[in-house]
């Protein structure tokens, strides 16, 4: 027993200092994957240790991801990488200008418009505390989206020109089966600035 905790405690520190930086060596990421999980306290003691997969290992009370995790908002600045993850979705800006987008599976519909300069504010960085990236989906796509949850709806109370089918772009996460969605914005939303601010992404 004493190699192997000697191992485990080895790599459990390693793991520990690495997963603040934004990197690991490969070098040394192999050298934990090979102990760290072949270890004999690897082997029984399922409740350490529960996954140890895609540089990410699953602990029982917490997640330490051995390399640089994705920012809010970065992952849509990612092109498809290939066909199979292209979403085609159509934005409509407050001046009626229709706005064709390549868009792909998982996108966040308000980090989207962001990088297409799109006037769809997020002024609480999707966090639902906030109104502003209030848009109208085509209303055959209504059934597609999940049901808004309450904190959704709580917030949705909150915004100006209200309809049926309003919903936070920041809570569309986009799927194969909104091809060809339209998202249309509101002629205003309600945020922090005085009137006539025009809203940049964060």
């Amino acid at each position: 027993m004493a190699a192997p905790l000697k191992t485990f405690a080895c790599s459990w520190c390693l793991l520990r200092h690495f997963s603040k930086a934004k990197a690991m060596p490969i070098a040394l990421n192999n050298f934990i994957i090979r102990n760290f999980t072949n270890s004999t306290v690897g082997k029984f003691h399922p409740k350490i240790i529960n996954v140890f997969k895609n540089n990410v290992v699953m602990t029982s009370n917490a997640e330490i991801h051995t390399t640089c995790r994705l920012a809010h908002g970065d992952y849509e600045w990612q092109d498809p990488v290939d066909e199979s993850q292209v979403v085609n979705i159509e934005y409509v800006d407050r001046k009626g200008t229709v706005i064709p987008v390549k868009a792909k599976v998982g996108d966040n519909a308000m980090y989207l418009a962001h990088r297409y300069d799109i006037e769809l504010e997020g002024a609480c960085e999707a966090s639902l505390a906030c109104s502003t990236c209030h848009v109208y989906v085509d209303e055959k796509y209504l059934d597609v989206l999940p049901e808004p949850d309450e904190r959704e709806d709580d917030m949705l109370d909150m915004a100006v020109y209200l309809r049926e089918n309003s919903r936070l772009g920041c809570q569309i996460i986009l799927t194969k089966e909104m091809e060809g969605m339209r998202l249309t914005l509101p002629k205003a939303t309600r945020n922090f600035y005085v009137d006539g601010h025009v809203p940049t992404p964060h």
